[in-house]
């Protein structure tokens, strides 16, 4: 009986202590729940701009200038490794022409000049004066001489040449990238026809139209703000450069607006124009 008993006593004593262990435990609070904020688009920056400036149009980015370069004469392409899309800066080296044939030409040359020289100091001897001393000759009669020997045409002839030996070296005519290639390496340059061309990437100008009723909203030297759509999160400044003098059939007016270089800025891409604050 007392066993029973002493059991029993144990076991309650068991269950009090789970009980207050329950009851001491800290009780968590309820945490607020984290709301997501939306995430902004680049196309709902935009049309934010659209909404608060009042205008926009559609445009297009172009270069202001598009050069092509030739070869001024008719040589075999031996170094031409140009590529789409390459830039280039002014006065850097794109192509070079065979100069084997010029060099030849200017060889023979030199000793067509110095056969000529020859006669000429001939001539001047004959008339009575020393090898030594054709310096103290009449300059009228030098001149003669010289025309008579063939001496300034030999000279004429070789310094055209030389000249035209630079003409091997093609280097670019302005800072841009190269935008279309005509040429292939070992092919004839020929003068007169483009072996590629250079866009000017340095100056750019954005093209939009703008309704007849908007007009009075425009002049030289308006700021606006051009997004392209490539990148719709980037404004760019651009200040109105041009206006024409002309309303079209449609009633638009066509106007250009010149624009910074950028490197996410190429001619040829499409862009919406807004009007700045």
């Amino acid at each position: 009986m007392n066993r029973s008993f002493i059991i029993i006593a144990i076991a309650i004593a068991i269950a009090l202590t789970a009980c207050q262990s329950r009851n001491s435990a800290p009780v968590a609070e309820p945490q607020p729940a984290i709301v997501p904020q939306a995430e902004v688009t680049p196309a709902q920056n935009l049309q934010h701009s659209i909404e608060t400036e009042g205008f926009s149009s559609k445009g297009t980015i172009q270069a202001t200038m598009e050069v092509p370069v030739y070869s001024r004469i008719a040589e075999q392409i031996v170094s031409f490794d140009l590529v789409l899309g390459q830039r280039v800066r002014k006065g850097e080296v794109v192509a070079r022409l065979s100069r084997d044939v010029l060099l030849d030409k200017i060889n023979r040359n030199k000793a067509e000049l110095e056969k000529a020289e020859y006669q000429y100091q001939s001539i001047l001897i004959g008339q009575g004066y020393k090898r030594q001393d054709l310096e103290n000759a009449p300059q009228e009669l030098r001149d003669q001489a010289r025309v008579n020997s063939g001496y300034n045409t030999a000279k004429a002839s070789l310094q055209q040449l030389e000249h035209e030996l630079t003409y091997c070296t093609i280097t670019a005519p302005l800072t841009g990238a190269v935008s279309r290639i005509d040429a292939t390496l070992y092919s004839a340059a020929t003068p007169g026809v483009p072996l590629f061309y250079i866009v000017d990437t340095e100056h750019l100008k954005v093209c939009f139209d703008v309704l007849e009723n908007e007009l009075h909203k425009f002049e030289p030297g308006t700021k606006i703000l051009v997004y392209s759509v490539a990148y719709p999160a980037e404004a760019h400044e651009a200040y109105i450069s041009a206006i024409s003098p002309v309303v079209e059939k449609n009633g638009m007016v066509h106007m250009e607006a010149t624009l910074q270089p950028h490197p996410n800025l190429m001619p040829g891409m499409t862009a919406i124009v807004t009007k700045a604050q």
